[in-house]
């Protein structure tokens, strides 16, 4: 069984095997519930311009620009969002670019509108862009509102007997077996099927 998370890896290593020597960019953020503080807007575009800046050839002028600017501010200042979104709509326009956003659900819903917002800024300027999100079902609405549309949903369900491979496989590898009994690896195998949930 895959998470979230590895299921959204995969398909990042996959697509990189894909478009190797294409000359076309990736950038992923993976957000985390228990870091949502950290993991505000500005810090998610923030990471994704990095990513797709290093893997350009040549940085655009205007970048570089802004980032000595930012840098003689006494204390340096901060990338603000609206920069990181014109920024990201200009290296979006040199080369095809696909971002992944995985566990958006987990964004604090102040910064999830503002991630989407972005991020539906940034399309227009750039055709070739493309843009993959995993979260739970609940929040399919928001962005199909946010993108106008302009989505394809897929629903993926895990199958009870893959959880339970899964979980056999997992307990199989345990470093620590005398830690655990017959009856709790038994509730283990009966309970945690029970809870899953569509991603």
């Amino acid at each position: 069984m895959l998470t979230s998370c590895d299921a959204s890896s995969l398909l990042v290593d996959s697509l990189g095997d894909q478009v190797r020597g294409q000359g076309a960019a990736i950038a992923c953020f993976y957000f985390d519930f228990a870091a949502r503080e950290e993991q505000s807007s500005v810090s998610v575009l923030g990471s994704l311009l990095k990513q797709v800046v290093s893997g350009l050839e040549e940085i655009p002028r205007e970048i570089a620009e802004a980032y000595e600017d930012q840098k003689s501010v006494v204390g340096g200042r901060g990338l603000q969002l609206a920069a990181a979104v014109r920024m990201l709509q200009k290296t979006a326009s040199i080369k095809r670019t696909f971002i992944f956003i995985d566990a958006l659900d987990e964004c604090a819903a102040r910064d999830r509108v503002k991630v989407l917002d972005s991020l539906n800024k940034i399309l227009p300027s750039s055709s070739g862009t493309r843009i993959f999100v995993t979260g739970r079902s609940y929040i399919e609405a928001e962005v199909q509102g946010r993108f106008s549309g302009r989505v394809t949903a897929m629903r993926i369900t895990p199958r009870r007997g893959d959880v339970v491979s899964y979980l056999h496989s997992r307990l199989d590898e345990d470093a620590t077996p005398d830690a655990m009994d017959s009856s709790l690896k038994a509730d283990i195998l009966k309970k945690i099927p029970e809870d899953i949930s569509d991603m």
